[in-house]
């Protein structure tokens, strides 16, 4: 166990990772909502919001920042390693991802297997996380070195998983990998979104099923995992995640406006957009899926642990 990364994830109560066998199916932008909805979570003192952190380990194709309105943030160093950047002053919702680190957001990153592995570690290890109520760590898609490295270093925090697909049977092949993947470290999965499905017109409403339906349900009955909910194409959605630095201008002309005035910040104004789609209230209801299956994976822990005890 290292040390510096124990240091760190203590003081996480629970780490989500969000998997999806193949690529292109939304899998960063259902992390960054899941993000979002759980940091408006209210805490045990209820007068608190959840302190979130998002953690973009997707190395080779990081979208985390684009996604938040962060496009173009620095990282700065503390005495206590690396400063997370924050969406807003309220510091709820901590950012890190390696598109910070690059002098261009063009530049690609082509590194083997070690140099990942190095990386990631410095992520869980070195980030001045502080505590949090939840760390979402969005990984690449497929099971890579990534996913191995990984697993190695956040096992003994108990993370737990959550799988997205879209209706697409290719899509539902691959993420059987990623349960075969999950089974075989011992990862926990607490259910499977069913993302892109459908595309719902912005000016009828109506939802046409352009990839088909329902394949993800299928998929989460055939391998007894929990159906958490379908998020359909929202236009949007998409103008709102992939068009945040289009639509705010370039977020490092306005630095100061992160640290210090949370009504003019990019992607505080990214956020207050995103809550008001129509995908928020869907992803609400997928969130309070998400808690209650923590919940019922802590009761059932804590009942063990006490049958445990009253036998010794």
């Amino acid at each position: 166990m290292d040390p510096k990364i124990d240091r760190r994830l203590q003081q996480v109560k629970q780490i989500v990772v969000v998997l999806s066998g193949k690529g292109g199916v939304g899998k960063s932008s259902v992390a960054a909502q899941l993000a979002l909805c759980l940091s408006y979570q209210p805490t045990d003192h209820q007068s608190e919001r959840a302190h979130v952190g998002i953690l973009d380990l997707d190395l080779t194709g990081p979208s985390i920042p684009r996604m938040l309105g962060l496009d173009g943030a620095p990282v700065h160093q503390s005495t206590d390693g690396w400063v997370p950047v924050y969406t807003d002053a309220s510091k709820c919702l901590a950012v890190m991802s390696v598109g910070f680190l690059l002098k261009s957001k063009g530049d690609s990153v082509v590194w083997r297997g070690p140099k990942k592995q190095g990386m990631i570690r410095q992520f869980l290890g070195d980030v001045r996380w502080g505590s949090l109520d939840y760390l979402v760590i969005d990984t690449p898609p497929g099971t890579s070195d990534e996913h191995i490295s990984m697993m190695e270093a956040i096992a003994p925090y108990n993370p737990i998983a959550v799988l997205v697909t879209t209706p697409q049977a290719v899509a539902l092949n691959d993420n059987l990998r990623s349960l075969d993947f999950t089974r075989k470290v011992q990862l926990p999965v607490i259910g499977l979104i069913e993302n892109m499905s459908g595309y719902v017109c912005p000016h009828c409403d109506e939802c046409t099923n352009v990839w088909g339906k329902g394949g993800g349900e299928s998929l989460a009955e055939r391998e007894h995992l929990p159906f958490l909910g379908r998020i359909p194409i929202d236009p949007e959605l998409v103008r709102v995640l992939d068009d945040a630095k289009a639509q705010h201008g370039d977020i490092a002309q306005h630095t100061d406006s992160i640290s210090s005035n949370k009504g003019t910040s990019l992607s505080y104004q990214t956020i207050l957009q995103y809550r008001s789609s129509r995908t928020f209230p869907l992803f609400q209801q997928i969130t309070a899926k998400i808690l209650e299956k923590i919940s019922e994976m802590h009761t059932n822990s804590t009942t063990e642990a006490n049958k445990l005890c009253d036998t010794l």
